[in-house]
């Protein structure tokens, strides 16, 4: 039985440029040196699988297959990028209308007085709730539910009285 590596290198030695033509016919000579390695890389691995009156042909089906797989690769690649692009855009059209809302939001924040900001800040953007946001300020729950956040909920924006 002949020696695997120099089995291998009469092969390559042999039916290289026919396998790198094929390749380069079916998918030109940019992707055929790729192909032509992954057919070889194949044909290491499985050496004993190759018949040896069929090696080209073997060799073919193996780069048939392996262009195959990078045409579903690419395919599927496609098909992401145009997946993320419509995601960007539909993010990029949330994000003017959540921009557009945060500006809105930060110029009534900025009418207000700080002892309005602090208490609408506490809860909405600190996530306190109404007993801790209380104890913040040094009061009870039902006072700052009902004699502090209620009149500045109530208070148009920009009134600045605290």
């Amino acid at each position: 039985m002949p020696d695997p590596h120099e089995r291998f290198t009469v092969l390559y030695d042999t039916y290289q440029p026919r396998v790198y033509a094929y390749a380069a016919s079916r998918a030109g000579h940019q992707l055929a040196e790729e192909v032509v390695s992954e057919t070889f890389l194949v044909a290491w691995r499985r050496l004993d699988d190759i018949p040896g009156h069929a090696e080209l042909p073997w060799l073919f089906r193996v780069a048939r297959n392996v262009l195959s797989d990078n045409l579903r690769q690419a395919v599927r690649r496609e098909a992401l990028q145009a997946e993320l692009r419509t995601w960007t855009e539909s993010a990029a059209l949330d994000a003017g209308e959540q921009a557009t809302a945060r500006v809105a939001v930060l110029r009534a924040l900025a009418r207000m007085s700080d002892a309005d900001k602090e208490l609408l800040t506490l809860t909405t953007w600190h996530g306190l709730s109404a007993e801790e946001a209380a104890e913040v300020l040094g009061c009870t729950k039902a006072g700052f539910a009902g004699s502090r956040i209620a009149p500045v909920r109530r208070r148009p924006a920009g009134s600045g009285r605290p």
